[in-house]
């Protein structure tokens, strides 16, 4: 990272109430300054806000705010300078023109932020902990973001690094005297924190499917015969008509997509083609996405029809299409059309015929009747992915590819230790552990890894 001044749109594109520049470098003070004659900005003391005109030689571009931060208190730990200015798109593209004409250049993707981490003022985890916020869509992923951003697995983290790096630096030692024969670090010892490092990091990786869920939403297969009820029900679920309703079957020829937030969550809906074999080419390809979608579901709601009189087709694709890590939830769909007597006992009919588990629901979409049932029964399943152990939540995949890369290595640490493998290997196993657990804080890492996090964030951030 060079020295240069960087200057960027903070908030978003279009027409707003106020819209915010971000300048951050050694020479922010003195390129704002050529264009802010109303306060000598260099003998202003930091946080403070100062009223004038941004000027482009001696046109006046707007009547501004600039909030000034001198280094190393700052968000970069530059002097950094943050105009605020009417919301047109158009001045602040004047702005922008003129600041880099006083010497400024416009940031790249997430500079702001790198320089931050860079300049030590946040760890790498942090750093994506802050394009989380920003991305965040429900309450539970704020939450979890926020935590990241407080520094919560660093902390898990450093603690376990903290102790594995002593033990390094006694078995370097055994290295240095290899001749004397002698063992500095007590191996009964190291058993005793492998074990309570493996421990945490299995509780870690076990948090990810959660995480997932947060970050990403839980992604809702709905499933049924042609005509059984999947866009009515998503429809209801999403109060919109958001699916083409009709009583013609194979109507829904391509999945649809939508989010529903339940108490905090995000689950992303998608309704698929009717299941059913067919001579359409258009309607097969449908039916084909469908079973595509399922396999990358992590919940599958079936729903039968509760007027059918025979579920064996049901049953053969449910058979099908069961996965040990799917979610399985059987709607009896359309009660409001059929005498209590009929969808009572639709239960017993599959219990008897499908050999594992799911859960069972009698509803209607169209009168709404126990839709509510529905939604209690999605909520829990992720409420369930959560440990009441845990309070940091792993929800990126570059934390996740790293705790498993420690969890592997701190395992041949302890292979070394119990079949007595020489003080080399033993070594050289110990340091693979420090540097995955260092990859996620960022104190192990590489320009590759860098420019391929913050090419995610947005400008200006």
């Amino acid at each position: 990272m060079n020295n240069d001044t960087i200057c960027a749109l903070a908030t978003a594109n279009g027409i707003g109430a106020l819209g915010i520049i971000r300048v951050s470098g050694n020479e922010a003070l003195t390129v704002v300054q050529k264009s802010f004659p109303s306060k000598n900005l260099e003998k202003q003391k930091s946080h403070t806000i100062h009223y004038g005109y941004f000027m482009d030689e001696h046109e006046a571009i707007d009547e501004v705010m600039l909030s000034v931060f001198l280094a190393p208190k700052s968000f970069t730990t530059e002097n950094s300078v943050e105009i605020a200015f009417h919301g047109s798109p158009h001045i602040g593209k004047r702005i922008l023109e003129t600041l880099t004409k006083n010497g400024a250049r416009m940031a790249k993707a997430g500079e702001f932020t790198l320089r931050a981490f860079i300049n030590g003022r946040i760890d790498l985890s942090q750093a994506e902990a802050i394009a989380d916020v920003i991305a965040s869509e429900n309450e539970a992923s704020r939450k979890v973001a926020i935590n990241q951003l407080k520094g919560g697995i660093t902390n898990e983290i450093s603690l376990l690094r903290t102790d594995l790096l002593n033990f390094v630096s006694l078995i370097e030692l055994e290295l240095d005297f290899a001749e004397e024969d002698v063992e500095f670090a007590d191996r009964s010892a190291l058993n005793q924190l492998l074990d309570k490092i493996d421990l945490k990091l299995s509780s870690l990786i076990e948090s990810f499917q959660y995480g997932n869920a947060i970050k990403n939403g839980t992604a809702v297969a709905i499933i049924g015969k042609p005509n059984a009820g999947k866009s009515t029900l998503l429809n209801a679920l999403l109060k919109e008509e958001r699916a083409i309703v009709s009583n013609i079957a194979g109507t829904t020829r391509d999945t649809i997509e939508e989010v529903l937030h339940i108490k905090g969550h995000a689950f992303r809906l998608i309704d698929t083609a009717g299941l059913r074999e067919t001579a359409d080419e258009i309607e097969a390809i449908g039916v084909k996405k469908a079973k595509e979608k399922v396999q990358n579901a992590n919940v599958l709601v079936y729903l039968a029809d509760a007027a059918t009189e025979d579920f064996s087709e049901d049953i053969e694709m449910i058979r099908s299409l069961q996965r040990d890590d799917l979610k399985l939830i059987i709607c009896a769909t359309k009660i409001d059309e059929v005498l209590p007597t009929k969808y009572e006992k639709v239960e017993d009919i599959l219990r008897n015929r499908i050999s594992c588990d799911f859960d069972f629901i009698k509803i209607s979409a169209v009168e709404d009747q126990n839709m509510q049932d529905l939604k209690n029964e999605l909520s829990s399943y992720v409420e369930q992915l959560k440990s009441e152990e845990n309070n940091v939540v792993i929800t990126n995949q570059r934390h996740f590819e790293a705790l498993r890369k420690s969890s592997d290595a701190v395992s041949k640490v302890k292979e070394a230790i119990t079949f007595r493998i020489s003080t080399e290997l033993l070594a050289y196993e110990l340091r693979n552990a420090l540097e995955h657990l260092g990859e996620i804080s960022g104190e192990v890492t590489n320009d590759e890894v860098l420019g391929n996090i913050f090419s995610k964030f947005c400008i200006g951030k």
